[in-house]
């Protein structure tokens, strides 16, 4: 399983949010029997300067470096958070985002990612960044992973409820159509054109 840097949540969270998005992978099957690193390395989203400062107040961080610090608790193996502020277009903007600190330039490398993504001329979305809003704001008793419903090589993949004909059902979320995808979304992200990963 590759871990990719990438943004998991159009906008900016609240609290609640921010914390439902730190383990947005809870229900995942065999939680405890393995290691799941790769599911967190990479993910990022963004936060309000009161979540920023609020995490910077609960420990002292591991460490801080130029805008930015980490958690001094690892979340899995050496992967912890690492929160950043950012001047994008003459605005300080603030991130949360997974590093795995066993590669030193792991944060640096997500910092030039933010800030090439906040970048895009256009305000748009990928397929990718769609599926991975979605999964982020749908509530747990809506989404979920394969299990004995689906054939071997589809389990523990991720699942959302979707309506359809003949009923309503979980549906593997890799598969899910633009339509789907559209309906899935909220009305304010349904019409931002559709790119390709930059």
């Amino acid at each position: 399983m590759t871990s990719p840097i990438r943004k998991i949540y159009f906008g900016v969270t609240d609290r609640r949010q921010m914390f439902r998005l730190f383990d947005r992978h809870a229900q995942r099957p065999d939680r405890r029997q393995k290691d799941d690193s790769a599911l967190y390395a990479g993910e990022w989203f963004e936060i309000a300067q009161d979540q920023h400062d609020y995490m910077l107040d609960i420990l002292p961080p591991l460490w801080m470096r130029g805008g930015m610090f980490a958690m001094r608790e690892f979340l899995t193996g050496s992967i912890t958070s690492v929160f950043y502020n950012l001047r994008l277009d003459g605005v300080t903007r603030f991130f949360h985002a997974y590093c795995d600190l066993s590669d030193p330039r792991s944060p640096y490398a997500m910092r030039g990612a933010i800030i090439e993504r906040e970048h895009w001329p256009v305000k748009a979305m990928t397929r990718e960044e769609r599926i991975e809003h979605i999964w982020s704001a749908t509530h747990d008793d809506y989404r979920g992973y394969a299990g004995e419903d689906f054939s071997p090589k589809h389990r523990g993949k991720r699942t959302v409820f979707v309506h359809g004909q003949p009923g309503t059902r979980f549906q593997l979320l890799e598969t899910l159509s633009d339509a789907q995808i559209s309906e899935k979304l909220p009305v304010q992200l349904r019409h931002l054109p559709a790119l390709e990963a930059a």
